[in-house]
């Protein structure tokens, strides 16, 4: 058997659910699962120091391939040593491939079997990333968990098109494994495709989990698909996935989607919503979402959250949290950053503990009832 940099052992499967609370070991550290991944795309999550991330107890966090690859540059993080050297983080880290940026591109980019010619976003420079070249960087950056390179179809497309790109990402899989120099220190996630159709996910999955990666990722989701879809796009996923490794749902962060993902058997989850919209203001709470600039909280003293531990809501009041983000003061965004992140971290948190007194089911219900998720007019969080 290959020498693993990171490994998954299952702890406890939800009687009443069959969601499951693990534990993943990487070389920096062993994190419990279901968890959150604070986004940190440019080697820095917004507005939260390293000593921030500590305090919130954040488990690993991401960052992105193609913008670190952009600047300040990949050798420069190699030369610093990787980037838990460059951030100065003691948290397990995951970079994505790039994929997801290069494909947002549309009409900047062209695909080929050989891989995506695109433009630069910052200065219009022509690009070339090839899976070898996406694991090249993700070598170079360090990180303990690196994805393959994959194409992000749009949605929706044709079965036609979609198999073609499956297909396509398949051989790329292949390609970013014999090109992984650093098996053993940094492990290979493979990326489930497929789109809504349920035959191609199956036709990913298994052939993902023949070629043996240390993990699977299910990507292609959040991409303007309804819920409802998305959801059927996870368990069309992970039901050919095996149980002894992790499985992580990419770019999916609203509680919704949290709760139903957990019951689908995923594992990880990322997502930039809440320190975005925590940028604009909002805040995410035990009582739902909270607009923070509107006049009813200006002369409110109370707690932001009061169920919520957090630097932001055991020091400061939601008339000043108001104030700072009207004011258009950074400190405003940083506080709700981190507040909404602990929130989701804290979330997590619950979601195992109900996993591990096989209630599951009984705690999503209720959330769900309480914050009115079921109803279409809701946008939830």
């Amino acid at each position: 058997m290959k020498n693993k940099a990171v490994t998954y052992e299952t702890v406890h499967v939800c009687k009443q659910s069959g969601a499951r609370v693990g534990l993943l070991h990487t070389p920096h550290g062993t994190v419990e699962t279901p968890m959150f991944m604070p986004v940190g795309t440019q080697a820095t999550v917004k507005f939260l120091s390293p000593a921030d991330i500590e305090k919130i107890e954040a488990g690993v966090i991401l960052s992105n391939t193609y913008h670190l690859w952009i600047r300040p540059g990949s050798d420069v993080i190699e030369q610093a040593g990787g980037l838990h050297s460059f951030m100065n983080v003691k948290n397990p880290i995951l970079t994505d491939s790039g994929g997801f940026q290069v494909f947002s591109l549309g009409h900047l980019r062209k695909i080929e079997e050989e891989g995506v010619t695109f433009k630069n976003h910052l200065n219009g420079d022509k690009l070339f990333l090839s899976p070898e070249k996406a694991i090249q960087i993700q070598n170079q950056l360090g990180a303990d968990i690196i994805m393959s390179f994959d194409e992000c179809p749009p949605y929706p497309v044709s079965h036609e098109y979609m198999k073609k790109s499956v297909e396509r990402t398949l051989r790329w899989a292949r390609r970013g494994q014999e090109a992984h120099q650093k098996q053993g220190i940094q492990s290979l996630f493979g990326i489930v495709q497929g789109g809504e159709f349920a035959d191609l996910r199956e036709l990913s999955a298994k052939a993902l989990v023949e070629m043996d990666f240390e993990g699977y990722s299910i990507g292609g989701t959040s991409v303007g698909e309804t819920k409802e879809v998305m959801y059927q796009m996870i368990s069309d996923s992970t039901k050919h996935l095996p149980l002894d490794k992790p499985r992580y749902l990419m770019g999916v962060g609203s509680v919704d989607a949290i709760l139903e993902g957990v019951l689908r058997g995923i594992d990880m989850f990322d997502c930039v919503l809440p320190t975005r919209i925590a940028r604009h203001g909002t805040a995410m709470s035990s009582k739902g979402r909270i607009n923070i600039r509107k006049k009813q909280y200006e002369y409110d003293f109370t707690p932001l959250d009061p169920e919520c531990d957090c630097e932001c809501c055991t020091n400061h009041t939601r008339a000043y949290l108001r104030h700072l983000v009207r004011a258009n003061e950074g400190l405003g965004m940083r506080l709700l950053s981190i507040h909404n992140l602990r929130y989701l971290i804290n979330l997590t948190k619950q979601i195992r503990l109900a996993i591990m007194e096989d209630r599951y089911l009984d705690f999503k219900n209720e959330l769900f009832l309480k914050y009115d998720f079921d109803n279409p007019e809701s946008k939830g969080f």
